[in-house]
């Protein structure tokens, strides 16, 4: 059990970090966003690798970020079943959505974006516009990053199911407003 301690404190350290570094690329994508609309409303000037840019700190946020959003609840739950469950059977949830849904998408998903990434590298693809970015399969790779951190805070999600099936409540999934006043430091 203290291996799966261990690996659910690594992965969600790990997308706190990335969830951390992505907060200052959404800063980035503000500040890009607004200079380009100002250069260009303002000044008569565009760069398409600006525009381009804006566009790739939006989908590093977006791609990357999924990580970071799954970890502290973000996505979409159907909580007909879910809100009003015991922490053992929104672990038996928890584990089973994993195991039928989640890894079954993420297989799919991570199979045509490594091809995809993969031809894209081998080219040296960069964008189809003139004077847009270099590189563009450091773009499509998002995808990639996005299935593995996203794989691994499900492996993290399915560890910590087992925890609690084992009895250690403590890793339970808690939702928005439960545990008021407990904080993190029950997790």
């Amino acid at each position: 059990m203290a291996f799966l301690r261990g690996f659910v404190r690594s992965v969600d350290r790990l997308n706190e970090a990335v969830g951390g570094v992505l907060s200052f690329a959404t800063l980035a994508c503000v500040v890009v966003c607004f200079m380009v609309a100002v250069l260009r409303y303002v000044a008569g000037i565009g760069f398409v690798w600006m525009q381009e840019t804006y566009v790739w700190l939006h989908a590093a946020v977006f791609l990357v970020g999924a990580g970071y959003t799954f970890k502290v609840g973000g996505h979409v739950r159907v909580d007909l079943f879910y809100r009003g469950a015991s922490p053992r059977r929104r672990a038996w949830i928890d584990l089973l959505g994993c195991v039928f849904f989640l890894f079954p998408w993420l297989g799919v998903v991570s199979g045509a974006s490594w091809r995809f990434f993969i031809a894209s590298y081998s080219i040296g693809e960069s964008s189809g516009q003139p004077g847009g970015m270099p590189a563009l399969y450091v773009l499509k790779f998002m995808l990639v990053a996005f299935c593995l951190l996203v794989g691994l805070q499900g492996l993290a999600l399915m560890a910590r199911s087992v925890l609690v099936l084992r009895g250690d409540e403590s890793h339970a999934t808690r939702l928005e407003g439960e545990g008021e006043g407990e904080g993190e430091a029950a997790r």
